[in-house]
């Protein structure tokens, strides 16, 4: 595992693109004051590292006509490595699958699902997430509003090393 070093420039960097992952390396370099061409050498390299993962469009699903947001808690019959890998498979498949967590507690897995409506989430639950084998219990919540739902992380704790434990080192 390779260990990638970055410092308050890139930490400014990386919390502007969290924000707009849509702005020019010009722009970029305005905010932060840095020249364009340091721009975009240090995202190239945060791109290498892995520290960027990818760019995204980030929809709002009720305007898209997705009204119906549900955690799903879901429980297996056995646990064991297969079992695990057939159902982590099978939700990699299914499209109203947003995110889904290998969990401790009462359930193995908590499922983020969206839906067009109770009818559409219904029946991915009876066709979809109740068909893989294994499945043996869920327990659905269903978002009534969103409160907060933010794509940013939190950034703070690389410039303090002695709490860093992650591939990302700051240098100030």
């Amino acid at each position: 595992m390779t260990t990638i070093t970055v410092d308050r420039h890139d930490l400014a960097i990386l919390n502007e693109l969290q924000r707009d992952g849509h702005l020019t390396n010009s722009t970029l370099g305005e905010r932060i004051h840095l020249s364009t061409s340091q721009v975009g050498r240090r995202v190239q390299r945060l791109e290498e590292a892995g520290v960027i993962d990818h760019y995204a469009a980030v929809l709002d699903p009720l305007v898209v006509g997705l009204d119906v947001m549900a955690f799903v808690q879901v429980t297996l019959d056995r646990h064991g490595e297969t079992r695990g890998e057939v159902f982590e498979q099978a939700v990699a498949d299914l499209p109203e699958v947003l995110e889904c967590f290998s969990v401790t507690g009462e359930a193995d897995y908590i499922v983020r699902v969206i839906s067009h409506d109770l009818n559409s989430f219904s029946k991915f639950m009876m066709d979809g997430l109740l068909r893989i084998p294994g499945v043996t219990n869920v327990k659905s919540n269903i978002s009534l509003k969103k409160v907060k739902q933010v794509t940013i992380l939190p950034l703070d704790h690389l410039a303090q090393p002695k709490l860093s434990k992650q591939r990302v080192q700051f240098s100030a």
